[in-house]
């Protein structure tokens, strides 16, 4: 098809029908049109992988960077509200022209390649940071690792945030087995950051067969709460009295811990300091993580997907009650765990609200629903979609109440749209 001209809304409609699977693995396609743009990288490229933080933390990296005066490109996914997040220039999105300027020069290149809409996306994004003079760029992994279509790019060095059962049908069905796909990121002699104390034996396993240099948390790394205030040791440097991430949640303090970490092994340990942390740390928001609206009855909207992230998530709510009731709409995709994702809110959800994610992979809300009450030992309303979703638990919710929205992006997204007005620029 013919697309010179077209707007940005056409293309990723059109991108939409390019591969029959939504997750296609495999590296040999996005290789292929990888060599024929020659594209320019930066110097330094970061790779983030792992199970859950992965958005938090290259938010993180970035802001430390950028703090230091460095000019950083981030490319991430899924987006919350418009595919433009999921390219961004120095802490803006990229624009609807430069992405359809980048998508133009992938279909000239990709001749009789087949690729899906992550792929293309992901190829986009390189061409847009090789356009731009950057001094680096932060890659996040979308699933997996050793077949993502970012592990085609060479990395300077990488982090994988923590391991926990996710993506199932396509990575596996045992941690060790997930852990060995996401350690698919390492490279010989380039340091890789394992973030979460609980780390997998195939992990170690991994780098001393690639010859990675594993930077692990416990070991190489840690970090300290004390009230308010948290401190991180690394290998030749130590903050003390540091103020908490402006994310929400205590886990953020392991992917800050994470990140430093990061920067330390790729040779950036200078930009380090109290000051400079807490500057780049203490200034972060993030769409759809935790994420607050003051309003009567408020809104929370988190993107967890899985159980780990749901566990977090009620750690937080615990640790913030409600006023009044929590009534929450829950959308879940098909290769969810239900029952894991439901299973530590229960008790703190007065009310259930199920719908049907805005995805084709997306659980049918009736059957969410029976899934949702069978766990939750509560009746679980039936919505006839995510708008149908938000007017119920809006006319149930007094303004002490507190409405959660959560299970997938592909719920929180079109909610937070409703919400905000649209980007104008």
């Amino acid at each position: 098809m013919d697309m010179a001209g077209r707007p940005l809304s056409a293309w990723l409609t059109w991108l939409e029908t390019l591969s029959p699977a939504e997750i296609t693995m495999g590296l040999e396609r996005v290789t292929a049109v990888l060599d024929r743009l020659q594209l320019e990288l930066p110097q330094c490229v970061f790779h983030v992988a792992g199970t859950n933080g992965k958005g938090s933390s290259v938010a993180m990296l970035a802001a430390l960077l950028r703090g230091a005066g460095m000019s950083v490109g981030c490319y991430t996914s899924p987006h919350v509200r418009e595919f433009n997040e999921r390219i961004r220039l120095n802490g803006s999105d990229a624009s609807d022209e430069a992405i359809v300027a980048a998508f133009e020069r992938v279909e000239a290149a990709r001749e009789d390649v087949p690729l899906s809409y992550f792929e293309y996306g992901t190829l986009a994004a390189l061409v847009e940071f090789s356009a731009s003079d950057l001094d680096a760029a932060i890659l996040e992994v979308g699933m997996g690792g050793r077949l993502d279509a970012v592990n085609a790019v060479e990395p300077t060095a990488g982090l994988i945030t923590n391991i926990a059962l996710d993506h199932c049908n396509w990575l596996g069905n045992d941690i060790e087995t997930i852990a060995r796909e996401k350690a698919g990121i390492m490279r010989a002699d380039k340091p890789v950051v394992y973030g979460s104390k609980d780390m997998p034996a195939s992990i170690a396993d991994r780098a001393d067969a690639t010859g990675a240099r594993l930077v692990a948390a416990g070991r190489d790394f840690d970090w300290s709460v004390d009230g308010n205030r948290w401190s991180w040791r690394g290998s030749g440097r130590e903050l003390r009295d540091l103020q908490l991430p402006s994310l929400p949640g205590r886990h953020q303090i392991s992917n800050a811990a994470a990140v430093l970490a990061l920067c330390e092994a790729a040779g950036f340990g200078e930009l380090l300091d109290v000051d400079s942390v807490d500057r780049a740390l203490g200034a972060i928001r993030l769409d759809g993580r935790m994420q607050s609206i003051e309003s009567d009855p408020r809104w929370l909207l988190d993107v967890a997907h899985n159980p780990a992230a749901a566990e977090a998530l009620a750690e937080m709510l615990r640790n913030n009650p409600a006023e009044g009731s929590t009534v929450a709409v829950i959308g879940l995709l098909d290769d969810k765990d239900v029952e894991g994702v439901v299973e530590p809110l229960v008790g703190i959800v007065d009310e259930w609200i199920a719908v049907a994610a805005d995805s084709a992979r997306a659980i049918p809300a009736n059957e969410l629903a029976r899934q949702v009450a069978n766990r939750s030992n509560a009746a679980c309303l039936v919505a006839d979609s995510i708008a149908d979703g938000v007017d119920r638990a809006s006319a149930i919710a007094a303004d002490a109440d507190r409405i959660l929205v959560t299970g997938s992006f592909y719920v929180v997204g079109p909610v937070l749209a409703g919400l905000y007005s649209p980007r104008t620029s």
